[in-house]
């Protein structure tokens, strides 16, 4: 029983350590490649780096937050589906939707407000 345990308590302790911390994805990478190139300093290739990363942000709270109800594609399920919800509402109606609920779907006090917003925008810019 005792090797069980221990066996059972090293495989959670290399799945704990090589699972999660995924921070957007970046592995560490400023971007900076010691160049003194215009990349760095061209202020498009900032916002086209930002933009991805919020994106990405967006779609990792969605399927953290979002995805059990409204589906892993944006289909529904439980709730309805998501797949042109920017067509019919704005960033903002979506960050009151996700806030303060809507209908049947309660409000999601889990979720800040920095990461509402970040998942209306990926929705409305999907």
């Amino acid at each position: 029983m005792k090797k069980i345990l221990v066996g059972m308590f090293s495989v959670m302790l290399v799945l704990a350590a090589c699972g999660g911390g995924d921070d957007g994805g970046n592995n560490g990478d400023t971007g900076d490649t010691g160049d003194t190139g215009e990349e760095q300093s061209g202020e498009e290739s900032g916002q086209e780096s930002g933009g991805e990363q919020t994106a990405q942000a967006g779609e990792e709270v969605y399927k953290t937050n979002c995805a059990s109800c409204h589906g892993g594609d944006l289909s529904g399920g439980m709730g309805p589906s998501l797949k042109n919800v920017g067509d019919n509402y704005s960033a903002d109606d979506i960050v009151g939707i996700i806030k303060n609920g809507k209908g049947q779907m309660p409000a999601q006090d889990q979720v800040s407000e920095e990461d509402a917003q970040k998942v209306a925008d990926w929705l409305v810019n999907r």
